[in-house]
């Protein structure tokens, strides 16, 4: 009969002892409250069940939700995909998180499919593509535009030239932006507000070289000094959006959001940022502003109008959006207009 030995004994019984004061906790998890979600999606058309989401974690965000869905459905990746609590409520947002919404650990979402999509890349390049050819076709006066007695003429006078030029220098300056200075988030447009977008701008870009390439085209009413004039400031404005632009690429941004302020540099088409928020708007609207002024044409003064409007909403957005994020953000800045709004 083998020996048996009291220490070991000993040692177990006190272990034993241990476990039983501690109301025999081994085994358990660290956070007993842990609970898995549940989530039931309904397609937004006709309420029929697409998919029922099994022990989800908390913290589990839409965006993996919708990364979930698409495994279940590859058609709908994530960017077509939106997410609502409510079938007339607003979609939800990629970062927000389960647990934080206004939902029992069993949601119910509604999926409502948003269509093909785009980058933004592509969509600034299709944007500026199409005005820069479109303009060329009425500048060379192309059979069928104007009478067979005009095709492949030009116009005689030297601001239908200069229009020409600094029409497609924009759209040249803002192909080589995207391509080479833009950071775009991975966001993306449903193919329908393209081809609206594409609309929009295509057919300005039309509008405004039939009536400047038109034959029966005179040109402004005080002459050279206006043209010129109107051309130095459209000159001032290309380069100063161009030198703004360069310095939005170096902000680091979390998502849409910058991290940080900026700020002018050395460069003084860059001191705009002394005054206003966002001063690529502000030289994108003198821009449009100055060729009205050198062209003299209505169609050109409409679409400087409406994108004075559009830019006036995105900089006062972001300018909100300055203010909320820095408390030392500089109090002379204003949105767009120096020292108005």
């Amino acid at each position: 009969m083998q020996c048996v030995d009291l220490r070991s004994l000993f040692t177990v019984a006190q272990f034993i002892k241990a476990r039983c004061d501690h109301g025999l906790k081994a085994g358990t998890t660290e956070n007993k409250n842990y609970v898995f979600f549940e989530v039931e999606i309904l397609d937004l058309k006709n309420k029929a069940q697409l998919c029922y989401l099994d022990k989800v974690e908390p913290n589990a965000t839409i965006a993996e939700i919708k990364t979930l869905l698409h495994k279940i459905y590859p058609k709908f990746y994530p960017s077509r995909q939106a997410l609502k609590l409510h079938p007339e409520g607003k979609a939800l947002s990629d970062d927000d998180v389960l647990e934080d919404l206004p939902v029992g650990t069993t949601a119910t979402m509604f999926f409502q499919d948003l269509g093909p999509q785009l980058g933004w890349t592509m969509v600034f390049l299709a944007e500026c593509l199409g005005p820069l050819f479109i303009y060329l076709l009425f500048y060379y006066r192309l059979p069928y535009i104007y009478g067979y007695e005009y095709d492949y003429t030009q116009s005689p006078f030297k601001v239908v030239k200069l229009a020409c030029w600094c029409h497609s220098l924009h759209y040249i300056k803002r192909l080589v932006e995207t391509i080479f200075i833009h950071r775009f988030s991975d966001g993306t447009l449903p193919l329908r507000t393209i081809m609206m977008l594409c609309l929009y701008y295509w057919g300005f870009a039309a509008w405004q070289a039939y009536y400047i390439n038109h034959p029966l085209y005179t040109p402004p009413t005080y002459g050279r000094l206006q043209i010129y004039t109107a051309l130095a400031m459209f000159l001032v404005c290309e380069f100063g959006n161009f030198s703004v632009h360069l310095i939005l690429n170096r902000i680091s941004c979390n998502g849409s959001r910058p991290k940080e302020i900026p700020y002018p540099t050395n460069n003084p088409f860059t001191w705009l940022f002394f005054f206003v928020s966002c001063p690529n708007y502000t030289y994108e609207v003198g821009s449009w502003i100055s060729f009205t002024a050198m062209t003299q044409c209505v169609p050109v003064g409409v679409f400087a109008f409406l994108g004075l409007i559009q830019m006036t909403i995105w900089a006062r957005a972001k300018h909100k959006t300055y203010n909320e994020q820095f408390k030392d953000y500089p109090d002379l800045r204003t949105a767009i207009i120096p020292l108005f709004f």
